[in-house]
């Protein structure tokens, strides 16, 4: 108070300023609190009971619900909307079963299966598939990567079986029933391959039965999207040279095992001399015909709705060629033969075949549910509906299992197929039992008007069909601009699965986009994080501009979760970017320590240093050997963990470490951005040695809030360190002269 000129009592208010409010609000930080909901703690038996309370309780209501969930048709067929929903259904039926019929037989002769077979594996499915998808547009059928995997397990049994010598050629010529002296039944070539050919798609469909049951759909996820596409294109490599025999007409062994692409490709050249010219030329003849119209119907399918079904016309029209021409006779041209119509007696598959089967139905069964379920998400997410992976397993399944018993080998969604059905107007899996319609008039009375067929024009239809699958070589520039380790998986997995074998191919395919993933976790992206002015965000210094560092204080982020196997990567990197090594800081400093006790004994005059130097502060070393005191450019470390979505005991313990090696030199080492697990882990692995008192002041919610602590704790430990600096500078000889010299003068 001070009186002012016209006698009141004037009050001065002192306004602080900002640094100074600033500073204020940093020493008064408080720490946020959340208090943890209470979760009821069951033990192992109590869970275990009550689960299977839960799964064996049998009322009304859950026996509806569950066959809702076997029997999905239940659920939408009471709503279906004849008026809107029954045109589209039909055509769109209609013209996936004409498309369907040539490639029943062309993917019949890709599995080593006569053709009549191709066509009972496209009728049973699809009514099959009808009851048990949950995917309204998916189209099911013979797939030609799935035909290539079991025409090759069949020629495989084949030649153990002595019915194919290692050239390729019969070995043994039977009728299709025979019996021995011993009274065995006997079967020929083509009997023996669809036996095992039943027997392989009984396992594959058992398998992906299982699969569903016990809800292992997560298996998909190891597929990704670039490795299955460079299989699906390895793959098509692969049929596209088994293929190139049959437009040329020639008779040349079937290679099996590693290297086999090149292999044929060598025995096409050295035996291209014998082409059969009626096939060849036939062939360029489907060739120009097939593939112009094609990419027009591809052009114009936006304006199309029905697209020009030039397959079937294209057999239609060499089978007439064929059968007046009398090509067969004439020029010795491989035809389709004898067709049969109708359905034969079911069988069971052969039992003793099994053991030898076991592991060729494994990557058989994987490669068809993937891509079942990989089309059936991504057509019910365009359509805006939802389906149950685990549930078309389980359709998948029956779809080969029941089959098997009818003759039929393994099938599975078809991209092709499936964007043909969606592009003509389909709206439920109705759809699928009118293309069994369409194939049951050809078992019935139009299969046997296919015997003139060539198979080169069988083999045309399969090469073409592989378009879209060639085209990703196209896509891989792009790729590479996007993500050039996902070009590399795609690449190995081409390769892998068009040079090797297709089984060991996709092992391979895997197992690399594995390693890519470790890869990915092991050398993440490491970097020190600032803040955008006026604003609560830190990002990337690095990458952005314009951002303002934290003064004494280094944000360190690691882009991946802390485990085992990135435990030596991250600390390098945290030495690296905070520019401190505090095992060598420690060591400058002990040396530094010995130097200034040896000065302090020496010099008459010994004063007190201070162990507080986390900054680059003015207390120089007051002895005569000039020492070199390590100086840091920081106070605290803060670990920015949001990207970890997880931390192992490994990753816990170079938490510890880290903690406390930074502590020795004197930085404070803070935690942000910790999801409840790595908090709960870091709370019950001891992180903090004073309980949970103490995890609160090292673990934070926020960046924000670590580097406003660390911070205020600097403010604090500063006004500290310059009382000790104003106490200890206090000279008793220097007072006692000023007092003399006081004395004196008054």
């Amino acid at each position: 108070m001070e009186p002012s000129t016209n006698g009141q009592t004037e009050q001065r208010v002192t306004v602080p300023s900002s640094s100074e409010v600033v500073q204020r609000q940093r020493c008064n930080y408080m720490h946020v609190q959340l208090e943890e909901q209470v979760q009821p703690q069951l033990s192992t038996k109590e869970l275990i009971l009550q689960k299977s309370k839960e799964v064996c309780k049998c009322t009304p209501k859950t026996l509806m619900n569950f066959l809702f969930k076997l029997f999905p048709v239940l659920k939408w067929l009471p709503r279906y909307r004849i008026k809107e929903q029954l045109p589209g259904d039909v055509i769109s039926g209609i013209i996936v079963g004409i498309v369907t019929i040539p490639q029943s037989i062309a993917y019949a002769l890709l599995a080593n299966q006569a053709p009549i077979y191709g066509i009972y594996t496209n009728f049973f499915c699809c009514i099959i598939y009808f009851f048990f998808a949950t995917s309204h547009h998916n189209c099911v059928g013979s797939f030609g990567v799935l035909c290539l995997m079991i025409g090759e397990s069949v020629n495989k049994q084949l030649k153990i079986a002595g019915y194919v010598n290692n050239d390729g050629t019969t070995a043994i010529s039977l009728e299709n029933s025979t019996l021995a002296a011993n009274g065995t039944i006997i079967c020929d070539k083509n009997c023996y391959a669809i036996m095992v050919a039943t027997s392989l798609t009984f396992l594959v469909g058992l398998y992906q039965i299982l699969l569903g049951v016990f809800q292992l759909g997560f298996i998909a996820v190891y597929l990704s999207e670039p490795l299955l596409s460079g299989f699906v294109t390895g793959s098509s490599l692969t049929i596209l040279t088994s293929q190139v025999k049959y437009l040329f007409g020639l008779s040349i062994p079937r290679h099996e095992g590693a290297g086999s692409l090149i292999l044929t490709w060598i025995d096409v050249f050295r035996y291209i001399e014998k082409t059969n010219i009626c096939d060849l030329v036939t062939s360029l003849v489907a060739l120009a015909v097939i593939i112009p119209v094609k990419e027009i119907n591809d052009k114009f399918k936006s304006k199309m709705k029905i697209p020009f079904p030039v397959e079937l016309l294209v057999i239609i029209v060499a089978t007439l060629v064929s059968h007046y021409f009398d090509f067969y006779k004439k020029y010795n041209s491989s035809i389709c033969g004898t067709i049969p119509t109708g359905f034969q007696v079911p069988k069971v598959p052969n039992w003793s075949l099994f053991p030898s089967l076991a592991s060729d139905a494994v990557p058989i069964a994987i490669i068809g549910f993937a891509m079942t379920v990989s089309l059936a998400e991504i057509f019910a997410k365009k359509h805006g509906y939802s389906v149950r992976a685990n549930q078309e397993m389980i359709a998948i399944g029956l779809c080969n299992l029941i089959p098997s018993f009818f003759y039929s080998f393994a099938s599975c969604a078809a991209l092709a197929k499936t964007l043909l059905k969606e592009s003509t107007g389909a709206h439920t899996q109705l759809t699928g039992l009118v293309t069994s319609l369409v194939l049951l008039l050809v078992l019935l009375a139009i299969a046997p008007l296919f015997y003139s067929l060539q198979n080169c024009i069988l083999a045309v239809i399969t090469i073409t069909n592989l378009r879209g699958a060639l085209r990703k070589f196209a896509d891989t520039p792009n790729m590479w601009r996007i993500s050039k380790i996902d070009t590399v998986v795609w690449w190995v997995s081409m390769l892998a699965s068009s040079l090797i074998t297709t089984e060991i191919g996709l092992l391979v395919a895997v197992c690399f986009s594995m390693l890519c993933v470790i890869f990915r976790t092991q050398r993440p992206r490491a970097t020190l994080l600032a803040k955008v002015s006026d604003t609560e965000i830190y990002e990337d210094q690095f990458t952005y501009k314009e951002l303002r560092n934290i003064p004494n204080v280094k944000i360190f982020r690691f882009d991946s979760s802390l485990y085992y196997a990135n435990k030596g990567y991250f600390k390098s990197m945290l030495y690296k970017k905070s520019g401190v090594n505090p095992a060598q800081v420690a060591m400058m400093q002990q040396k530094a320590k010995k130097l200034q006790e040896a000065a302090a004994a020496a010099s008459p005059e010994s004063r007190f240093f201070p162990r507080f130097n986390l900054i680059k502060t003015s207390s120089r070393p007051q002895n005569p050997l000039k020492l070199s005191i390590p100086q840091l450019d920081m106070h605290s470390l803060i670990i920015d963990c949001g990207a970890m979505q997880f931390i192992d005991t490994v990753g816990l313990g170079v938490l510890k470490e880290t903690r406390h090696d930074y502590e020795e030199i004197g930085i404070h080492v803070l935690l942000a951005n910790c999801s409840p697990s790595v908090r709960h882990l870091l709370k019950d692995g001891g992180y903090c040695s004073k309980g949970n008192s103490d995890l609160e002041q090292l673990v934070f919610h926020s960046v924000h809030d670590a580097v406003q602590f660390a911070e205020g704790k600097y403010l604090q430990q500063k006004k500290e360190i310059e009382m000790i600096n104003v106490a200890f500078s206090f000279n008793p000889n220097q007072a006692i002269a000023d007092d003399l010299g006081t004395r004196t003068r008054l």
